[in-house]
């Protein structure tokens, strides 16, 4: 998300010189990031079940099972840390000034 502010900031700039609010910048990059996170869990627990899966048919002796306790938990995990690692980017996206964004180019 870091680089993703730093690819973006002339549009950031010209989002805040056209009247969008601190708060908004904030919540725009911050939901970016959790749907990244989000399709990323899923891709992630997807593959997961998928595997298991393929075990049980490949090696039909074998007692695999799913624990979907844990596939709820590693999906939140998943959440918590686009949520942890969008929240700083999307603060300095915020912080950013119309002008200054507009200037690098």
């Amino acid at each position: 998300m870091t680089i993703a502010v730093s690819e973006r900031i002339s549009e950031i700039g010209l989002l805040r010189a056209v009247g969008a609010e601190q708060n908004t910048i904030f919540t725009l990059f911050l939901f970016e990031a959790l749907v990244l996170s989000l399709v990323g869990g899923l891709v992630g627990v997807g593959l997961g079940i998928i595997v298991v899966q393929l075990i049980t048919i490949v090696v039909p002796g074998l007692p695999v099972q799913l624990a979907w306790g844990y596939i709820a938990v590693a999906f939140a995990v998943s959440l918590l840390i686009g949520l942890l690692a969008g929240v700083v980017p999307a603060m300095k996206a915020a912080r950013l000034q119309p002008l200054e964004a507009l200037r690098t180019e």
